[in-house]
């Protein structure tokens, strides 16, 4: 990438003068500008660049400008027209060989076309006064034949006039295409939008991107402005020298005149008067291009002073636009000092405060930067594809927060949890102490099968765990838990008849929350009959080091686990108690 950086940077570089002056200008050192300009025999460059100066134009006065520089232009290159027909017309060479030739081919085919249409208009006439020997086809091939006539009577003009050197067809070829161009011309002027003045035309550039790129485009115009009147002040030099050159021929031949002594003959008197007037008229011709190539310098002198006045009026809205973005950073450090003071004032927690100032400080930042941003770019044209592209990116940066308040619902529904509520949530139990919209608070527990304390810690997490995580509530209608109890026997007590007098206390004890667990599931999983989980307490024996260990396993609510816990206890110390003593002489026995 740093290659292609340098490359095409070179490459700019090498390329600048491309867009630095307008198509129609003389080609410089260095610049692409004008290679590719078609030349004819009749300069047309003021009216070029009077129709590329004013397409543009912007502001209502600069377009009154342009108009008045085309009108200008067209009358020069109009009068350059006439005086380039009048000087081929004075040029008189001497035909030789091949031009002789060709001149007395032209005659021959003069001739014969006025021939032919002498024939057509007698063929015509005997057709409309009804002679019956006149016949149709005849008439037909006599135009036929004038056409061909016609055509080799031009291609020999051409002929003639490049072996005479001669450009009068050539003129008037350009004069032609001129003439269709400046139809089509007139026609598009109709179309054109008047435009503003230059105060309310400047208003358009409400941003100060717009303003920046309005001031290089004044620039670049006024750059093109200043050419172009340079080109008209050299035009303006070079008809001077013409006109000096002409008076000096003018001059030069009258004063031959004078000097001749012999006579001259009646037709040399009338060509040399004729001539005398052609060149009066050229010389008048030419003054009147002169003082047009003038008055068109002048012209674009002042154009570019209204464009040098828009740039300075886009400069004044350029430096409202600084201003603007300078109050807003001033504002934005003054409010964010202010919002620190309050937090010094009214917060008390030291880590709070740093955190609310830090919060703060990039809040108000970032409202400082979106609103500079707002003034050098403006307000986004295309807002709802913006607002949905905003939406989607906020979507996924607050994706867990969104979960979050949608998991609320769900906890707020019948299956969800409630305050004091024993939970565990991704492998973490406890009590529920805080439900709020975002995040539910735990006062986390050991595992309640063993102890079922509370450790003193306080939990958080956010509600999206009910919508893609898990969690057990252990104190809602349907969840039951599974409890058991552990006690140490020596060796040589009954173990069996202790066992039967065990289960049978337990069942005893647990027998409603049994039924009551049974009946339950039977109608959460919609059974008919009995029910395919049994809730009966169970009794296990598992060899220990000195003895046997009873393992009474039995179903009972969380919410009074701990005292269904203690009043079995005190059912198996009281059996433990009646059980005669064994050969051991130590006590009953160890509970644990």
């Amino acid at each position: 990438m740093l290659s292609v950086l340098a490359a095409t940077s070179a490459g700019v570089f090498l390329t600048r003068g491309v867009m630095a002056y307008l198509p129609f200008l003389q080609a410089r050192k260095g610049n692409w500008a004008g290679e590719y300009v078609a030349r004819g025999v009749v300069d047309q460059r003021p009216w070029q660049t009077a129709a590329a100066l004013s397409a543009l134009a912007q502001s209502a006065e600069e377009k009154e400008f342009a108009r008045e520089a085309e009108r200008l232009a067209d009358h020069e290159v109009d009068q350059a027209f006439s005086q380039s027909l009048r000087q081929a017309s004075l040029e008189k060479p001497q035909l030789t060989g091949r031009a002789l030739e060709l001149q007395q081919r032209v005659t021959r085919l003069q001739e014969t076309i006025k021939s032919d249409q002498a024939r057509i208009a007698s063929l015509t006439a005997s057709a409309n006064s009804g002679d019956p020997t006149s016949n149709a086809s005849d008439l037909e091939i006599a135009k036929a034949q004038l056409g061909l006539d016609q055509n080799e009577l031009a291609d020999s003009l051409e002929d003639l006039s490049r072996a005479t050197g001669d450009q009068r067809s050539k003129i008037q070829q350009e004069l032609t295409a001129r003439q269709a161009a400046m139809k089509k011309y007139q026609s598009d002027i109709a179309s054109r939008n008047e435009g503003q003045n230059a105060v309310a035309s400047a208003q358009q550039f409400r941003t100060m991107a717009e303003q920046i790129s309005a001031l290089r485009s004044l620039r670049s115009r006024r750059d093109l402005i200043a050419q172009a009147g340079q080109l008209a002040k050299a035009d303006v030099a070079a008809l001077s020298g013409d006109q000096t050159r002409l008076h000096a021929e003018a001059n030069q031949a009258a004063a031959q005149a004078s000097a001749k002594t012999t006579p001259l003959s009646r037709s040399e008197r009338i060509d040399q008067l004729q001539q005398m007037s052609a060149q009066q008229n050229i010389l008048s011709i030419l003054s009147d291009r002169l003082d047009t190539q003038q008055q068109l310098a002048a012209l674009y002198d002042r154009w570019g002073k209204q464009v040098e006045i828009q740039r300075r009026i886009v400069t004044h809205l350029l430096l409202q636009s600084l201003a603007i973005i300078a109050a807003i950073c001033v504002l934005t450090l003054l409010i964010g000092w202010a919002l620190q003071l309050a937090l010094e004032r009214f917060m008390s927690d030291p880590r709070q405060r740093q955190t609310l100032k830090t919060v703060v400080n990039l809040g108000t930042q970032a409202v400082g930067v979106l609103l500079v941003l707002l003034v050098i770019f403006g307000v986004p044209q295309q807002t709802p594809t913006i607002l949905g592209l905003v939406t989607a990116g906020l979507t996924v940066v607050f994706q867990d927060f969104i979960l979050a308040f949608c998991g609320w619902f769900v906890l707020m529904g019948p299956n969800g949890i409630r305050i004091r509520d024993w939970v565990e949530i991704d492998g973490v139990g406890g009590e529920v102490v805080e439900l709020g919209i975002f995040r539910t608070w735990l006062l986390e527990t050991g595992n309640w099968t063993a102890n079922g304390h509370p450790t003193g810690r306080r939990v958080s997490f956010l509600n999206g765990y009910a919508i893609r995580g898990k969690y057990f509530n252990f104190s809602t209608v349907g969840q039951w838990m599974w409890d058991e109890i552990k006690v140490s026997v020596p060796s040589g007590t009954g173990i069996h008849p202790l066992i039967e007098k065990i289960y049978k206390a337990t069942v005893k004890a647990t027998e409603t929350d049994a039924k009551m667990a049974e009946s339950e599931w039977k109608r959460v999983t919609h059974e008919e009959g009995s029910p395919q989980f049994s809730a009966m307490p169970s009794v296990n024996l598992r060899p220990a080091g000195a003895g046997v260990d009873i393992v009474v396993r039995y179903i009972t609510r969380a919410n009074v686990r701990l005292e269904k816990r203690n009043l079995l206890f005190e059912t198996i110390l009281d059996l433990l108690q009646k059980e005669p003593e064994a050969e051991s002489p130590e006590p009953a026995g160890s509970v644990r």
